[in-house]
């Protein structure tokens, strides 16, 4: 257990004409942003630019992870219109790269890859110059579910890793497992050698270096491409502490590591969140 926040965590409240335009935006087509629902802290910068994640698919997750914001319980049938308007609220931002995710969808058939492949289709259509990134569930690392997701052509696919293999089963769903998600990575990346993959890890929780070392190995096995590392905040009310504030510096070692270990994007510091600056993190890559 910690105290208060390290001033290195402190962020500016919302403002800007880019955060009311946002903000407008998300609610006139009826969309949800993961970086309202999940209680990011970055919200103020990124909408600030006129960036957002999108979240699709409803409000609640059907699945409780403890590190996470978003509700969980009953979830509500999917809209069809929501395609259409996540491609419309990317227009008419102007976005040069679009972020999707999703709840987690167990209780679908397939658990909502056909709904992924409609959003990105859309986007596609609405927007032709945009590039795609979607942080998507494990779906089971089912071969079958992620090629519809991989067939529909974004450019980059994330799933997050979350913790260190120790932490997996008190930081996420006992339906989550270290192994699936490793094997949900390799698989798109099976299906499309090019598709750049993306993963994320949360330091803070009681982990050791050495296990975050181990993990990075794990991602890189997986031909995992990019990497984020942020500091675990708590979400309020949220069952699961903050083990220790990470200093900036540890992050920056962690980072440097991940480098030299071949991923060829890398954002760790402990603000970063796994959509954070999302556009040059692939600017990155293409350099």
């Amino acid at each position: 257990m910690t105290e208060g926040k390290p001033e290195w965590l402190r962020v500016r409240a919302p403002v800007g004409e880019g955060f009311g335009k946002v903000r407008e935006l998300s609610r006139t087509c009826g969309l949800r942003t993961v970086c309202d629902d999940a209680q990011c802290p970055n919200i103020s910068e990124c909408w600030s630019r006129g960036h957002a994640t999108f979240l699709i698919m409803g409000p609640s997750c059907t699945r409780s992870c403890r590190f996470c914001a978003i509700e969980h319980g009953g979830p509500s049938p999917l809209d069809p219109s929501e395609p259409e308007r996540v491609g419309r609220a990317v227009r008419t931002l102007g976005l040069r790269h679009a972020v999707i995710t999703s709840v987690t969808r167990d209780d679908l058939p397939d658990h909502g890859a056909g709904h992924f492949a409609r959003v990105v289709e859309e986007v596609r259509r609405q927007s032709p110059g945009a590039r795609v990134e979607l942080l998507i569930p494990d779906m089971e690392a089912s071969t079958d579910l992620l090629s519809v997701v991989v067939s529909s052509g974004p450019d980059i696919i994330g799933h997050n890793l979350e913790t260190v293999r120790r932490l997996q089963p008190e930081v996420r769903d006992r339906r989550c497992s270290y192994e699936r998600s490793l094997e949900t990575l390799a698989k798109v990346k099976m299906l499309d050698p090019p598709m750049i993959t993306k993963s994320s890890l949360m330091l803070g929780l009681g982990e050791a270096e050495d296990e975050v070392l181990a993990s990075l190995d794990d991602l890189r096995r997986s031909d995992v491409d990019a990497i984020t590392m942020g500091q675990y905040l708590r979400p309020r009310g949220g069952p699961l502490e903050v083990s220790e504030y990470v200093l900036p510096g540890a992050f920056e070692r962690l980072g440097a590591a991940a480098r030299r270990k071949g991923f060829r994007s890398v954002a760790s510091a402990p603000l970063v969140r796994s959509s954070f600056h999302a556009p040059e993190l692939f600017d990155r890559m293409e350099e």
